[in-house]
């Protein structure tokens, strides 16, 4: 969506692990030094731990691509709490036969084959991740397997990467024969202020895009509201962009970032990390004209309001304009009964609804639940709203269309002016 608006290639903040996106900061340069050091000096088992969402399995990923070809790595990702049988996941992982086996065959066939990679010059490396999901019996079972190493070679070298209760579960006193073959354990702690920014910057830049987009305030508010975990960091900077692009902001500055995660705080879906300070001051220095939105206590108070329209990005663009004119927009939601259906018309005063000359594809249900709703609704056509967004004064279509919403709701306060 954002993407040629801004320059880049491709999106810069995907939440998929990308090791080509990678930013070594000095927790993870030394996450993965260890890593490699584990496997290039043939340590039992390497522990790699750190909280959901700081990296780890882009580590991994990063690890893999430099791996000597002359190891034979297996990868096993897709643990859970009924994990199964560990014999039968080892031999999916080294694409061995696994069906129709019980498990003292499928030992012995990995006896064998590790051996067999032994007798030419091969080691074998088994990667675990969210080794956190794993029981005590199952790395039991684990170290157990490694009594197939003898003498000065490890035959069989074995890295956990999990979040941090597999720390705990290795602290157990039935597991202190595993804990003692630990040869190299690291904590994956997250991004601290400085290396937020620097990632925000490194990431912009390597998808082709100017470094600088984000400004230094806005990386700061961003390492606040995230607690400088990447995956949150990546969560906060793409819808950033997706609120940017449709203002057309050339540069993020802190008064969108503040508006992108009091949405996010709003949904409930986002993690709070902490309590961050008022901002209300710091926007009362920037050189926006634009009206800040009423806050709870002041005087007034804000009318609540939810939008249904098929266009998500009309949806965030209208949700951002209509806030700074004393409206807090409760829920934006697809027009559809059933995303109707489940909105409680008791949280909001007033049911924006965007329609376009296409009625063709709204159903029965749809009309019926407008038709029956609680609430007071205004009917928007959705192609003049987007051709007067797309307008220098949309200010001033923002604060007509708040008007004609405040006086929809009997004794409602005045919008801002």
């Amino acid at each position: 969506m954002y993407e040629s608006f801004y320059g880049f290639r491709e999106k810069p903040f995907s939440l998929l692990p990308d090791s080509g996106f990678l930013y070594l900061s000095d927790k993870h340069r030394m996450a993965l030094t260890l890593l490699e050091y584990g496997v290039m000096n043939q340590a039992g088992f390497t522990v790699i731990s750190g909280d959901i969402g700081t990296g780890k399995t882009t580590l991994i990923r990063q690890l893999l691509n430099k791996l000597d070809p002359q190891l034979k790595v297996g990868l096993i990702s897709n643990t859970h709490q009924s994990f199964g049988d560990l014999m039968q996941w080892i031999a999916l992982a080294f694409d061995l036969p696994h069906q129709d086996r019980g498990k003292v065959q499928l030992y012995q066939d990995f006896m064998d084959f590790i051996i067999q990679e032994y007798a030419q010059g091969r080691r074998t490396v088994l990667i675990v991740d969210e080794a956190q999901n794993m029981s005590a019996e199952t790395l039991e079972e684990l170290r157990m397997l490694s009594n197939v190493n003898a003498d000065k070679d490890q035959v069989l070298q074995v890295i956990l990467v999990g979040q941090r209760e597999l720390r705990d579960t290795l602290r157990r006193p039935d597991l202190i024969q595993f804990a003692q073959r630990v040869g190299v354990d690291y904590h994956l702690e997250p991004l601290d202020e400085a290396e937020t920014c620097g990632y925000i910057r490194h990431r912009c830049k390597i998808a082709g895009g100017d470094a600088d987009l984000f400004s230094e305030q806005a990386c700061k508010l961003i390492h606040q509201h995230s607690a400088g975990v990447p995956r949150l960091i990546n969560l906060l900077c793409d819808t950033t962009l997706v609120y940017g692009y449709a203002e057309q902001r050339e540069h993020i500055d802190v008064a969108l970032v503040e508006d992108v995660a009091r949405d996010k705080r709003t949904s409930g879906l986002f993690p709070v990390q902490q309590e961050t300070p008022d901002f209300a001051e710091t926007l009362s220095h920037t050189n926006s004209t634009q009206p800040v939105p009423l806050k709870p206590g002041m005087k007034g108070s804000k009318l609540r309001i939810a939008i249904a329209a098929e266009s998500e990005l009309l949806r965030i663009y209208l949700s951002r304009l209509l806030s700074r004119f004393g409206i807090e927009v409760v829920d934006s939601l697809p027009l559809s009964a059933h995303e109707l259906h489940a909105l409680s018309p008791d949280r909001i005063d007033v049911l924006l609804v965007e329609l376009d000359d296409n009625l063709d594809h709204l159903d029965e249900a749809l009309y019926e639940v407008l038709e029956n709703w609680k609430r007071p609704v205004l009917f928007n056509d959705s192609l003049a709203t987007e051709a007067s967004l797309s307008q220098p004064n949309r200010m001033e279509y923002g604060r007509k269309l708040s008007e004609k919403l405040f006086s929809m709701v009997p004794h409602a306060p005045q919008s801002v002016a």
